[in-house]
C-alpha cells in the first residue's frame, strides 16, 4: 500500500457513512408520514358525456404531525389535481388547491361543493360500481393509494 493510502481510504469511508444515514432518514420519514394518513369512504362523481370527475374522500392523520397532500394521480386521468370550490359573490368558483394539509390528529374532508380531486382527461368513462384507482402524494415522498368507487351523478 502506497504511504497516506490507508488515510484516503479511511476519508472516504467516513465521508459516505453520513450519506447513508441520511438517505434513511428520509424513506422512515415517508414511511411514516404514509402510515400515518387513512383514508375512508373514497368514491367518484362522473358526468356522462364529459372527460373529466371528481373524487372525494375523508382523510385521517393519526400522528402527531401534520401531513401534506402535495398532489394526486391516476390511471384512469391525464390529468389529477385537488381543487377548492367556494361561492364568492354568489358565483361559485373553483381553484386549484396545491398544499392539502391534513392536521395532527386531525381530518379533512373532500365532498361535493368543497375540497375535491378533480380528474381530467379521462382514458374512459367509467361506468357505476367501477373502482378507480388514487394515489396521494405526500411532502416528503411518501404516497397513499386509495381505491375509489364510481356512484351515479346523484350521489351525495
Amino acid at each position: 500500500m502506497l504511504p497516506g493510502a490507508g488515510f484516503l481510504l479511511l476519508c472516504a469511508l467516513t465521508s459516505q457513512a453520513p450519506a447513508q444515514t441520511s438517505n434513511a432518514a428520509p424513506a422512515a420519514a415517508r414511511t411514516a408520514a404514509a402510515s400515518a394518513l387513512t383514508v375512508e369512504n373514497a368514491w367518484v362523481r362522473v358526468t356522462p358525456g364529459a372527460d373529466v370527475a371528481a373524487a372525494y374522500m375523508t382523510l385521517h392523520n393519526r400522528s402527531a404531525r401534520p401531513v401534506v397532500v402535495i398532489g394526486v394521480q391516476s390511471v384512469l386521468a391525464g390529468h389529477a389535481m385537488i381543487h377548492e370550490s367556494k361561492i364568492e359573490g354568489g358565483q361559485s368558483t373553483m381553484r386549484p388547491h396545491e398544499r392539502l394539509v391534513v392536521p395532527a390528529g386531525g381530518s379533512v374532508r373532500l365532498e361535493p361543493g368543497a375540497l375535491h380531486v378533480m380528474l381530467h382527461m379521462l382514458a374512459h368513462t367509467p361506468a357505476v360500481g367501477e373502482q378507480v384507482p388514487l394515489v396521494l402524494q405526500l411532502e416528503g415522498g411518501g404516497t397513499v393509494s386509495v381505491s375509489a368507487q364510481v356512484r351515479p351523478l346523484t350521489a351525495d
